[in-house]
This record gives C-alpha cells, sequence and structure tokens, in this order.
C-alpha cells in the first residue's frame, strides 16, 4: 500500500516527533508539542486512516489515545512520548 499525502506527512511529523524526543526527556518520558493542525495529521494517521504499521516508524512499538483523547502516547523501546498540542 502506498500512503496518501496526509499519511505521508503523519509518518513524516512522527519522525520528527522521534527525533526530538531523546533531547527533552527524563526519567524515561518526553512531552512534545505539535501545533493543532500537525497533532490532528498524526492521529489521522494513526486512528483514522488504517496506516499499516510497517509505514510507521519502526522505533514506535504502540500507541495510543490518551487524558480524554487530547495526548497521543507513543511507546519505543528507550521512551514513553506523550504528543500534545499547544
Amino acid at each position: 500500500m502506498d500512503p496518501t499525502l496526509h499519511q505521508k506527512q503523519g509518518i513524516n511529523h512522527l519522525q520528527r516527533v522521534l527525533s526530538y524526543a531523546p533531547m527533552v526527556a527524563e526519567n524515561g518520558r518526553a512531552e512534545v508539542f505539535l501545533t493543532q493542525e500537525d497533532w490532528f495529521v498524526v492521529a489521522d494517521t494513526l486512528f483514522r486512516m488504517h496506516t499499516p504499521k510497517e509505514l510507521l516508524p519502526p522505533e514506535i512499538q504502540e500507541y495510543r489515545l490518551t487524558d480524554e483523547n487530547r495526548v497521543i502516547e507513543l511507546v519505543t523501546p528507550e521512551l514513553t512520548i506523550e504528543v500534545k498540542m499547544f
């Protein structure tokens, strides 16, 4: 399956989150903030567009919505990352 442009944007945002998170991590956790628009692109890619796991960055082991669907939590081997809107 070839990803749509929207999915490609979401995957790109995820890669940026994964690159940035280690710089702000403390005790195995990191908070990363995205604009509202970028956050929704990531949420669509993960939860609405049925993006195959093999298209997502391989570091992502699990992902879920938390805090009443306002936070995307990504679990990687090194970190748990909370992706929030600012």
